[in-house]
């Protein structure tokens, strides 16, 4: 392990005593001696701290990234560690990202760890005879969660997988925290909005919406929330926060932040109801924001600064797409997800 003043995963390290423990600690035993871990998440400082403590209990890790938030520090200084294969580079096309992913399961993993449950689709769907060897995988995200429930209610899964997104700590300090303060800090730094006094949207009132909305009206924020679980609508409410149809909600939003996982909450029918000047970002998956129905309604895209684009409709309205719709806490300039104590 090094500690190196350049080690791009030095800070994280320093805030992460409990991974810290785990890598003196698995150094001696070596609990994963001659097992392959395959990895699929944002390579972000985090993320290579976690290889990093794989690989010193003895695994062979072979790792992949994320359209938007791979940092090239990360992926090279990844290369020079013993025991880990990073398949990645900064900039990657979603196509050459999908590749890389055939790429690792072609090592045929004993385990997986999955962000999106991007590595458990492709397993399932195109290597069966490579899930049939795979002994176990975990998934930390909301959107791949919901995926693979519905696979397992179709008796499709082929091993146990851990649930690490319905852990107490990820749930209520993670995502309700770390998520949106970190969240935040990539839009307003985008921006360069003051958010007191705003009209804020957000879709979905799961634990990372629930969060944000919190945040944004403590930031003096005048806060809408759009949830189809009435349930957690009623909780919304009950927190203080309007609660409306996105269609309805956006006609006077200056910023939507969806917080799902789910496919496509901000759609085609919307963007005819969205105020002018409205800021879109995604804080929950890269599936979310149709952007594809915003490039076919604008007439023009105005490239303002890395990760900020100005859409310019027929009507005169214009509005602003964060990070190419891609989650916002990774994929900002500089961004490095959520903070190194989550």
């Amino acid at each position: 392990m090094s500690n190196d003043a350049d080690d791009p995963i030095a800070a994280a390290r320093d805030r992460s005593p409990l991974l810290r423990s785990y890598a003196e600690q698995y150094g001696e035993s070596t609990p994963f001696a001659g097992l392959t871990v395959g990895v699929s998440a944002p390579l972000t400082p985090h993320t290579g701290l976690f290889i990093d403590v794989l690989a010193s209990g003895g695994a062979e890790v072979v790792a992949t990234g994320e359209a938007g938030s791979t940092h090239g520090e990360v992926v090279a200084w990844l290369r020079e560690q013993p025991g880990v294969t990073p398949l990645a580079d900064a900039g990657m096309s979603h196509e050459d990202l999908v590749g890389a992913r055939r790429e690792l399961l072609e090592q045929e993993p004993d385990l997986l760890a999955d962000d999106g449950a991007h590595l458990l689709s492709i397993v399932h769907d195109e290597f069966p005879d490579v899930a049939a060897g795979v002994r176990g995988a975990c998934e930390q995200t909301t959107g791949g969660i919901t995926r693979l429930r519905t696979m397992d209610d179709q008796d499709a899964l082929a091993f146990p997988v851990f649930d690490v997104n319905g852990t107490p700590m990820k749930q209520h300090f993670d995502n309700v925290h770390g998520t949106a303060e970190s969240s935040l800090s990539a839009i307003t730094s985008l921006t360069d909005a003051m958010l007191a006094g705003s009209v804020a949207v957000v879709a979905g009132y799961g634990h990372c919406g629930r969060g944000i909305a919190r945040k944004l009206r403590a930031l003096g924020a005048r806060t809408v929330v759009t949830e189809v679980d009435p349930r957690k609508a009623l909780s919304a409410l009950a927190d203080g926060h309007d609660v409306q149809p996105m269609a309805e909600a956006v006609t006077d939003a200056e910023f939507v932040i969806t917080a799902t996982g789910r496919y496509r909450v901000l759609r085609r029918e919307h963007l005819d109801a969205l105020a002018d000047g409205a800021v879109l970002a995604s804080i929950g998956s890269a599936i979310e924001i149709d952007t594809g129905a915003l490039a076919d309604e604008a007439t023009s895209v105005e490239q303002r600064g890395p990760g900020v684009e100005r859409y310019h409709f027929p009507d005169g309205r214009a509005v602003t797409l964060l990070t190419r719709g891609q989650v916002v806490n990774l994929s900002a300039p500089d961004s490095d997800g959520n903070p190194g104590e989550c």
